[in-house]
C-alpha cells in the first residue's frame, strides 16, 4: 500500500481531529498508509475532486464543513443513505467511479446502539440545530422510530428540514429559545421510554457562545449527547451529569464515523475496544 493517502477536506481544517485518529489508526495496524488533512476552498472544491480523479494513489477522502452538500454534484454514485441524508463525508474511488457515503449516521448511533437494540413503548428526541450537522442526526434517529423535536432559530427551517427527510413522521418543531428558560411541565417517570437530547448546534464550541438549555426540560432518564469536540466536557454535557443524566460526547461520534470510513479508505477493520482509551488519550493530550 505504498504511497496510499486518504485525506480531510474543509474550510478550515486546521482544527480536524481525523489525522489523529486514522493516523492512530494505521500505526497499530501497521499499515503503510498516510491520512491528511487539506484546505479546500469552496471555489477550489471542483478542481481538487477533478486533480484527485487522476491520481491512482488516492483512497478517498473525508468532507467537512462547508462541502458536505456541495461535493454531490462532482460524484458519479450516491450510497443510499447518502442520498437520503442530502450529505456526503466520505468519498471513495470505486471501480473507475467517485462514491459518496455518509457515515455520520452510523457513527452518530454507535454509543446509542446498546441503549436503542433495547425495546422501549415511546422514543423522543429532542434535537437543538438545524445546521448541516443535524442533517445525519435527524436521519439516523427518525430511522430508529424516534419521534424528534427539532429547534431552531428558525422554527420555519425546522420543519422544511424535517418535512424533506422525514415526511411520514409525526415530528414537531420549535424555538431554540424556547429551552432556554425553565418549564413546569410535570414529565411522568417514563417507564419503557427513551428519551434523548442532542446539541447539534455550534453553541458551547470554544469561540462561540454557550447554549442555553434549562434542565427542567429533560425528562427523567434522559440521555445528553453533544457533538461539539472542543471543549470535549462542554458545560452543556456538565450540567446533565451533575444531574444524575447519562451522557456522550462528540469524540463518540468523531471516533464512530472515521470507523466506518477507514474501512473503505484502507480496507481493514480498526482497532477499537480498549484501543479508543488510547486514542482518546492522544487527542484531549
Amino acid at each position: 500500500m505504498s504511497g496510499a493517502y486518504a485525506e480531510v477536506i474543509g474550510d478550515p481544517i486546521r482544527q480536524s481531529k481525523s489525522p489523529a485518529i486514522h493516523g492512530y489508526w494505521l500505526e497499530r495496524l501497521g499499515l503503510d498508509g498516510d491520512y491528511r488533512a487539506t484546505h479546500v476552498t469552496t471555489g477550489g472544491l471542483a478542481d481538487f475532486i477533478a486533480a484527485r480523479r487522476q491520481d491512482p494513489d488516492w483512497r478517498g477522502c473525508n468532507v467537512t464543513m462547508p462541502h458536505k452538500q456541495a461535493v454531490i454534484a462532482l460524484l458519479d454514485q450516491l450510497d443510499p443513505l447518502a442520498a437520503r441524508v442530502g450529505a456526503v463525508n466520505t468519498i471513495v474511488p470505486e471501480g473507475g467511479e467517485l462514491v459518496g457515503y455518509n457515515t455520520d449516521v452510523p457513527g452518530f448511533l454507535e454509543p446509542l446502539r446498546p441503549l436503542l437494540d433495547q425495546p422501549h413503548l415511546f422514543r423522543m428526541g429532542r434535537v437543538l440545530g438545524t445546521g448541516g450537522a443535524a442533517r445525519a442526526i435527524i436521519a439516523a434517529l427518525a430511522g430508529e422510530g424516534l419521534v424528534l423535536v427539532l429547534a431552531g432559530r428558525d422554527p420555519a427551517k425546522a420543519r422544511a428540514l424535517l418535512d424533506e427527510l422525514d415526511p411520514a413522521g409525526d415530528h414537531h418543531v420549535t424555538d431554540l429559545a424556547h429551552f432556554a428558560g425553565p418549564t413546569d411541565f410535570a414529565f411522568d417517570d417514563r417507564a419503557g421510554c427513551f428519551d434523548l437530547i442532542v446539541n447539534a448546534t455550534a453553541l458551547g464550541m470554544t469561540g462561540h457562545p454557550p447554549l442555553a438549555f434549562d434542565l427542567s426540560h429533560a425528562p427523567p432518564g434522559s440521555v445528553f449527547y453533544d457533538i461539539v469536540t472542543s471543549p470535549l466536557d462542554t458545560a452543556f454535557l456538565r450540567a446533565a451529569r451533575e444531574r444524575g443524566f447519562r451522557t456522550v460526547d462528540g469524540l463518540s461520534m468523531l471516533i464512530g464515523q472515521a470507523d466506518h470510513a477507514f474501512r473503505r479508505f484502507f480496507g481493514a477493520l480498526p482497532p477499537r475496544g480498549p484501543a479508543d482509551d488510547e486514542l482518546r488519550a492522544r487527542l484531549v493530550a
